[in-house]
């Protein structure tokens, strides 16, 4: 099981109440509810590995330099010198960011991430190495892409906390979409993601995109397309994929996740008890994590 970190943490914040705080009042609603939906996904699903993937670099200037819009709305602070720009992100969100890699580091759960790449890069090289099956559990759509009904990979997208998880896998995605997982990183970049600050095809939207793709097979069948008078193309679908010759030619790296990430040398397997229980404990009695904590370890205990 790969978590996409970020996005639970950020989901947990806004799904809790700010309410739910330390002893000291500060808030810890993002760290409780993260450690209540991990409790919730290893008691549901028995994974036999659980890796929090992070996002070292939220925004990867080798991503920036193909597509300058990339997340550009959601810059909080330029930076420069290689350092990443920090993100906007709630002003009591930020402080709960170190608690929660603290207290998975007590507790054993793996956390992997990686200088100059996102979560996403992480879960997709994860996925791409795992020889058995690999739930992925985000509420970023981006990820439907890795979704693989051969080799056993499929997201698990939460609705409502992630007791209530819609199950991707490729009949779901060609039931939305019309493409498997590859197909929907050409759908994605032609239609493009204003979350991202992916501009898309203009004019082009998802149901013309996964119509496009159904009737040329993906995104080299388009664009050849537009170079063939007999494809059956509307004028203003020709104008435009040809305008956008130069967005097309890089959105795929920008869109698709890295297969390839240097990953660090670590342990993914569930823990059954805590690694350091001397600092959880500390972290607990700090932080005020109460119930939160023990139902996660009355979870992992075999």
């Amino acid at each position: 099981m790969l978590l996409d970190t970020a996005s639970l943490y950020f989901r947990a914040y806004f799904g809790v109440p700010d309410s739910v705080r330390a002893p000291d009042g500060t808030p810890v609603n993002a760290v409780r509810g993260l450690l209540d939906f991990i409790a919730r996904l290893v008691q549901d699903h028995r994974p036999d590995e659980l890796v929090a993937c992070m996002d070292a670099d939220w925004r990867p200037q080798w991503r920036v330099d193909l597509i300058p819009t990339y997340k550009a709305h959601r810059v909080a602070v330029e930076t420069t010198g290689g350092v990443p720009d920090e993100e906007e992100v709630p002003d009591t969100l930020s402080p709960q960011v170190p608690v929660i890699e603290a207290v998975l580091d007590a507790l054993g759960i793996a956390r992997v991430g990686v200088a100059g790449y996102e979560a996403d890069d992480v879960i997709g090289t994860l996925a791409g190495r795992a020889t058995g099956p690999v739930d992925i559990v985000t509420g970023d759509r981006d990820l439907y892409q890795l979704v693989d009904d051969a080799r056993g990979v499929r997201v698990l997208y939460p609705l409502k906390g992630v007791g209530t998880l819609q199950v991707t896998d490729e009949d779901w995605l060609r039931g939305r979409y019309g493409v498997d997982g590859p197909g929907y990183v050409d759908l994605a970049l032609l239609r493009g993601d204003p979350s991202d600050g992916l501009p898309g095809v203009p004019g082009i939207g998802e149901k013309t995109a996964a119509k496009l793709l159904d009737a040329f097979g993906d995104l080299a069948g388009i664009m050849a397309a537009v170079d063939d008078p007999a494809a059956r193309l509307t004028p203003s679908q020709r104008k435009r994929l040809d305008e956008a010759r130069d967005y097309v030619a890089v959105a795929p790296k920008v869109v698709r996740v890295a297969g390839d990430v240097p990953l660090p040398v670590f342990d993914a397997a569930l823990p059954r008890e805590p690694l350091d229980p001397a600092a959880l404990e500390d972290l607990a009695t700090r932080w005020g994590l109460g119930g939160s904590l023990q139902r996660l370890l009355l979870t992992l205990q075999p």
